[in-house]
């Protein structure tokens, strides 16, 4: 088992295209570790740097205490889950967990006993005489794993590996993706474009956009804390409503078109915004109805006309008109939407309509309907402020 260091990565194509710029990374041992990002960000770009699939432009990969730039990937010790399992059609399920096992001429006891180890972990061992075919997409995923398990490398590399299953399996094999990296304990690598997928299964993630690191944490300190307006936008479903505001000059409250709230006490370094525009963020379910609280206080509230409402059965969501400029591409449920939208939010881009939708995640009993007006419960204390020009947060606690 071994640590996995990237210290400023890079890769650049003879075409000119950088597909990865200054990649610094840290994958602990034992550590499960996501990238995320929408197509084209890098992320299977540093997945194959590491396994030695892809030659580096710039930069070191450590595995261990080894420099492995100019390992071939069989000297590497690090094993890869691809996400179309690349499993052998005319072999069972014990000869293809352990055909490495075999081809690295290991005695066939020791091969016998890895193969019904790993698939005990898997639980494949009823179906070790069975053909891939004879699997369904879930367990030819746990095939793929065990290949990758019973060579007991140092580092596991894992491609998209759920992106071919429908979405009640994919939800399914993340919990047992997670259950089996954390009984094997080996430093991992995940890539994969969804981000509830990362947030769920990453014991931290990495968050890419073209090409460059925007920041790296725990996932509730990703959601709670965005480090910039692409990662506020991408993580979180529905996404973070972002509108242009003005801060006061007394740099408490914030004006959202004709509306005002007022900023929590312990914000800091907002002087050079002071009557200035800045990028205010609220995230769905820090909006309530206000009708199911009592009158909000002064400056803790918002109204908007409601354009939609979906009873999701456990909550509504929400579709309302603010009469405040909105960021281009916010509003796709499920983060920023397409490449264009993620890039124009990493750049601060404003919209130049005069209202914009929003959406609020409120509870089921909300009498809330379409065609209405609706007086919105704010949680200040949760408000995110961002500058419009670098899209960097600011004035945060």
């Amino acid at each position: 088992m071994a640590t996995v260091s990237l210290e400023g990565v890079s890769k650049t194509y003879p075409n000119g295209v950088r597909a990865v710029s200054g990649l610094d990374l840290e994958i602990a041992d034992g550590e499960f570790m996501v990238l995320v990002g929408p197509s084209g960000c890098g992320k299977t770009t540093a997945l194959r740097m590491v396994a030695g699939l892809e030659e580096i432009s710039e930069g070191t990969i450590r595995v261990g205490d080894r420099v492995v730039n100019e390992l071939s990937p069989r000297e590497r010790d690090v094993a890869m889950v691809f996400q179309n399992y690349a499993l052998y059609p005319h072999m069972t399920v014990a000869e293809n967990i352990g055909f490495a096992l075999r081809l690295a001429k290991m005695p066939k006891g020791e091969v016998r006993s890895k193969v019904e180890e790993a698939a005990a972990i898997l639980g494949l061992t009823e179906h070790l005489d069975r053909k891939p075919s004879q699997l369904s997409g879930g367990q030819r995923q746990r095939v793929a794993m065990g290949r990758a398990i019973v060579r007991e490398p140092a580092v596991f590399l894992m491609d998209e590996p759920l992106s071919n299953l429908d979405a009640k399996l994919r939800v399914q094999m993340r919990t047992e993706i997670a259950r089996i990296q954390r009984r094997v304990n080996v430093a991992t690598i995940y890539v994969t474009h969804d981000q509830t997928e990362a947030m769920t299964m990453g014991d931290r993630v990495a968050v890419l956009s073209a090409g460059t690191l925007q920041q790296c944490d725990v996932p509730q300190s990703l959601y709670d804390r965005p480090a910039n307006l692409f990662v506020a936008a991408f993580i979180g479903s529905p996404a973070m409503n972002l509108y242009e505001g003005i801060l006061s000059d007394g740099a408490d409250s914030v004006r959202l078109g004709e509306q005002c709230l007022s900023l929590p006490p312990g914000l800091t370094s907002l002087e050079a915004w002071r009557g200035s525009p800045v990028v205010v963020g609220v995230r769905p379910e820090n909006l309530h109805d206000a009708a199911g609280q009592g009158e909000p206080a002064p400056g803790r509230a918002l109204e908007g006309d409601v354009e939609l409402v979906e009873a999701l059965g456990s909550e509504r969501l929400v579709h309302f008109r603010l009469e405040a400029s909105r960021l281009h591409g916010v509003g796709v449920a499920g983060g920023a939407g397409s490449e264009r939208d993620a890039a124009d939010l990493g750049r601060g881009e404003l919209g130049a309509a005069a209202a914009s939708v929003g959406v609020a995640r409120v509870e089921p009993t909300s009498s809330i309907r379409g065609g209405e007006r609706a007086r919105f419960a704010v949680d200040v204390e949760r408000l995110h402020l961002f500058d419009p020009s670098s899209g960097q947060a600011i004035g945060r606690h």
